[in-house]
């Protein structure tokens, strides 16, 4: 069998050395994982429409813009970046895509936030520095987050399995367990969006960390970490890389 293509769209349509640098560390990890990573251009809508229906899971990378907070309405905060009105049209096609084909769908840092945003939730513009550093580039381990039992992180990241696994400081009372991700952004998830539950957040500040589709009939999984960047250093990186690649093999043998 073929190997499962994954679309990744292009990060940005204003930074080309952004793009030169940060593309390639999803197409690795999809590529590690045993998928086939393809470029969707965010110049060519028609072409970005025909690449999204030839594929079999979609990735939405981070980026250097932030989400127009017009979709939310909410006036520019003075610290937010600009948006990317053709980054943010290219991953509203692909989710509609993913939706109407039941394709399976992985969102990350920037990628969350449009996700949430295009199902009608909010976001925080700028977060503050205190108690937890949310932009820290190049961290590997930068703070907490408190992981939901039972969802579907969880089940992707192999958390559940025993709580000594790599990066899992603890299992507290409540099932939560407890996992060190890298982070760097200064926006995050304010109100979820219609139909996706939180599953992860900050235990220090709250800050939504992951969401995921309620209804669990759709692999729809957004999280606010880097796991491209951690794929060799974190077990539940690369777990959820090839949870992703596998929803997306599957999805292509019933297709």
């Amino acid at each position: 069998m073929s190997k499962p293509r994954i679309a990744i769209p292009v990060p940005t349509s204003f930074d080309l050395e952004y793009n030169e640098r940060s593309w390639p560390n999803y197409a690795e990890a999809v590529q590690r994982s045993g998928g086939e990573p393809v470029a969707i251009p965010l110049d060519d809508v028609a072409k970005a429409a025909d690449l999204a229906k030839s594929c079999d899971g979609v990735l939405l990378p981070g980026s250097g813009a932030d989400v127009d907070p017009a979709k939310f309405g909410q006036e520019r905060n003075p610290n937010a970046a600009n948006p990317d009105p053709a980054r943010e049209q290219v991953d509203q096609l692909l989710l509609e895509t993913a939706e109407q084909q039941s394709k399976p769908v992985l969102a990350i840092c920037f990628g969350t936030q449009m996700l949430n945003v295009w199902r009608g939730g909010s976001l925080t513009q700028h977060l503050a520095e205190a108690p937890v550093k949310h932009r820290q580039k190049g961290v590997v381990l930068a703070h907490a987050a408190e992981v939901a039992p039972d969802s579907l992180l969880a089940s992707a990241a192999g958390l559940r399995q025993p709580a000594e696994m790599f990066h899992v400081e603890h299992s507290g009372g409540d099932g939560h367990n407890r996992i060190s991700v890298n982070s760097s952004h200064h926006q995050a998830i304010a109100a979820a969006g219609k139909g996706l539950k939180v599953v992860a957040q900050s235990p220090d500040d709250g800050v939504i960390e992951a969401v995921e589709d309620a209804t669990g009939e759709q692999f729809l999984l957004g999280v606010q970490w880097h796991p491209e960047r951690t794929y060799d250093e974190s077990r539940e990186s690369k777990a959820i890389f090839d949870r992703f690649v596998a929803e997306a093999r599957n999805r292509r043998a019933k297709s």
